[in-house]
């Protein structure tokens, strides 16, 4: 009779084989070798050892990174998904999306993979991600199953999912291939709105949808350029939205802006684009409601309403931050006369229009100390220059919001990168906001200099004319160098179809509500 086996030492036993199962995945993956792999695991299985998730998720993205397969590893990796399953394990989102990319492999694999994706929610409780639908859309997209790509795009949508770079240039150019224009128009306006400066691949896209003959036949004729001008107008300036302007051939040239913001190649000046008004008035209302969920309500709301009472301001001054400007010296302390004379540059640039000067109650205290300093702050206060926040409040709240609520400018060199900006910086409104209303200042020798907004936005831009301003690359440190696809119907085209031509646009009416007209005219697509 043998001797009796410790079911520790066996317990023991088999977690050593576990372990050489997960050290051979591990080997086999670095060395990328698939078959030996699925041998591996065949081979513990034989032996009793249960895989765990990872040793299946192992394989499975071991095999979705291979650049090609061959239809006997899909097959095995579908096995491999299906024994997953057997044992009663739950497959992660990377699961999903390791086998959303093994069946793109396959001659059905766009639907395949779509229907993997879609199970996702429906069947196992788990949210899917943008790397989860790209393997579908890409398959879609490169053989011009553009109704299918558009499936895909609505479904991510459902799952509040938004498209990046890479899939909206995707769907931009299978619209352009497959000639359909209204839907390049939709991404058009989809990059402009979530890509600030588009890549390379995405700038060949969108020279492929213009030079195409289709691009031509599709626009608007006989529209009523006033109509299109307010619109843009109340989109915050740089687009229309409404759809193509024009009809005739396109003419696409590279080339740069200069500082003053006027295009080399046609000679058109670009916009420093802004929130549109309902944009503002979301930005503010999100604002409002950080600020009174972290601030004493009735300080906050008492504000509010004395915006409303004091309304007009075109700066508003950050006092602290001006206050305290390069005073880390020995000694060192709130320098009230940098912020006198940055309320008195404002002014002189305002025409004679006093800005806001945001204070906290307890710097106003200590200042007030000193009998001057006294007099020109209650001089401020009477003239409704000077708001002092109260105690337990957060300056940045209140000046913030002022400037969302009056449509001014905003003199501060606070980069805004606290918590609280933290908080609005998961807005896309944020950094075209900051853009377009900060106002950063110097003082050179003792000499103030206001910095101003740049001229012009390194955004997409469409103009009342129909013409198009499309950004290429990265952030640039001198944006003269920056390379732009200037894109114009003929001249001939654009005078014949115009009706009620104006001047440009005044930058100084940007903001005003947005929802108003909409495009007049007849929409014509030529088969």
């Amino acid at each position: 009779m043998g001797t009796p086996q410790n079911p520790k030492s066996k317990k023991a036993k088999n977690g050593t084989k576990e372990g050489n199962l997960t050290h051979a995945l591990v080997t086999c993956t670095k060395s990328g070798d698939v078959s030996a792999a699925i041998s591996a695991l065949n081979a513990a299985i034989s032996t009793g050892v249960r895989p765990s998730a990872n040793n299946f998720n192992s394989i499975l993205h071991l095999l979705s990174s291979q650049a090609s397969l061959d239809p006997t590893l899909v097959d095995s990796a579908f096995n491999l998904f299906d024994q997953m399953l057997s044992y009663n394990i739950t497959p992660s989102e990377s699961t999903i999306t390791s086998m959303a990319r093994i069946a793109c492999h396959k001659s059905d694999g766009g639907d395949l993979s779509f229907g993997l994706v879609k199970s996702m929610n429906d069947k196992y409780g788990i949210k899917p991600r943008l790397r989860t639908y790209t393997p579908c859309l890409s398959f879609f997209c490169e053989r011009l199953q553009a109704e299918k790509a558009y499936e895909v795009e609505d479904h991510m949508g459902t799952m509040g999912i938004s498209p990046e770079e890479s899939e909206i240039s995707k769907l931009l150019e299978v619209s352009s291939k497959t000639g359909n224009g209204d839907k390049v128009y939709v991404y058009m306006q989809m990059l402009r709105n979530h890509v600030a400066t588009v890549g390379h691949a995405t700038s060949e896209a969108i020279e492929g949808w213009f030079k195409s003959e289709k691009a031509s036949q599709v626009g608007c004729v006989n529209w009523e350029q006033e109509s299109v001008r307010e619109v843009i107008l109340k989109n915050g300036g740089g687009y229309f939205g409404g759809g193509w302007l024009g009809t005739g051939e396109w003419e696409v040239k590279k080339g740069r802006i200069g500082i003053d913001g006027v295009c080399e190649g046609c000679g058109e000046k670009l916009r420093g684009v802004d929130l549109g008004e309902l944009e503002r008035q979301g930005f503010m209302e999100k604002v409002a409601g950080f600020a009174i969920e972290r601030e004493t309500k009735a300080n906050f709301s008492n504000f509010q309403k004395w915006l409303e009472s004091h309304p007009g301001y075109e700066f508003i001054i950050d006092a602290a931050n001006v206050g305290l400007y390069q005073q880390n010296f020995a000694d060192g302390g709130f320098s009230l006369s940098q912020l006198d004379a940055v309320v008195r540059e404002a002014k002189e640039v305002c025409n004679g229009k006093w800005p806001l000067v945001v204070l906290h109650n307890r710097r106003m205290a200590a200042l007030s100390e000193n009998p001057s300093n006294r007099t020109l702050l209650e001089h401020w206060k009477s003239l409704g220059v000077l708001y002092t926040t109260p105690s337990g409040s957060n300056d940045d709240w209140y000046w913030i919001y002022a400037t969302i609520s009056q449509k001014a400018l905003l003199v501060t060199n606070d980069e805004m990168r606290d918590h609280i900006f933290e908080l609005l910086g998961s807005s896309s409104f944020f950094p075209t906001w900051k853009e377009r209303h900060q106002v950063k200042y110097t003082f050179k020798k003792g000499k103030l200099v206001l910095v101003m907004p740049p001229t012009y936005s390194s955004v997409i831009q469409e103009s009342e004319n129909g013409s198009w301003h499309v950004p290429i690359g990265d952030k640039c440190e001198d944006e003269r160098k920056r390379t732009w696809l200037c894109i114009s119907r003929s001249i001939s085209n654009n005078v014949s179809n115009r009706t009620n031509a104006v001047d440009g646009i005044d930058e100084d009416k940007i903001n005003i509500e947005q929802n108003g007209a909409s495009l007049i005219g007849k929409q014509k697509e030529r088969s």
